[in-house]
């Protein structure tokens, strides 16, 4: 199974998928915890360059093309191989933030990311998505006194362009509402990790 978590920056997203990973391990199931940009060598110096400071002047289709480039390496190299083995795939971050950060933000439009990311996945999409859902004023606010963060380059866009990330992720939400599950990031960590888990649980239930 393919389970990816989504939210805007600050979402909380990547502290949940730790601990639903070291719970789901020790009930004795196979899992493979990933990330997006990068999972792989290749896919990470992708990362690295996507999210670099100093690359204010970096193209906004070069940056579009350039996640799908990593998202189809992390395929081939990681995700696929995985999911042949019969492993769950917890993946923080894939598709649908494209869709949100590209499609929307950058203005490039959510059919034209859609477009670009099925030829690179080869319509790979995740069997469950968990969208972690918080207001930008939120999440920007608990990112800014995660004194162990430093913001890339993404974390230094406008607040505008965070506004429009969270409303297209909701436009995506409603494109797939079989797939994508909202929950209220806004509560506590304990909360939104029951949360998280007992629908992940359902997932798992469903399949056996």
């Amino acid at each position: 199974m393919f389970i990816t978590f989504e939210g805007p920056d600050g979402s909380g997203k990547s502290t949940i998928i730790k601990k639903l990973y070291e719970e789901l391990v020790k009930e004795g199931y196979d899992i493979l915890l990933t990330r997006e940009p990068g999972g792989t060598p290749i896919s990470e110096k992708i990362r690295d360059i996507i999210l670099d400071n100093n690359n204010t002047n970096l193209d906004y289709r070069t940056e579009a093309l350039l996640y799908a480039a990593s998202r189809r390496q992390h395929l081939v190299e990681k995700i696929w191989p995985a999911l042949k083995r019969g492993e769950i795939v917890l993946c923080d971050r894939y598709l649908d933030s494209s869709l949100a950060y590209q499609g929307g933000a950058r203005k490039l439009g959510i059919k034209n990311i859609l477009d670009i990311n099925l030829f690179a996945t080869e319509k790979t999409y995740p069997d469950l998505t968990i969208f972690f859902d918080v207001s930008p004023e939120v999440g920007l606010s608990r990112l800014s006194h995660d004194k162990k963060r430093i913001a890339d380059r993404l974390d230094n866009e406008t607040s505008n362009f965070h506004d429009s990330v969270y409303k297209t992720f909701l436009e995506v939400c409603d494109m797939y509402p079989e797939r994508i599950i909202k929950i209220d990031a806004s509560k506590s960590i304990d909360e939104v990790y029951n949360e998280a888990y007992t629908i992940i649980k359902k997932k798992l239930d469903e399949l056996h």
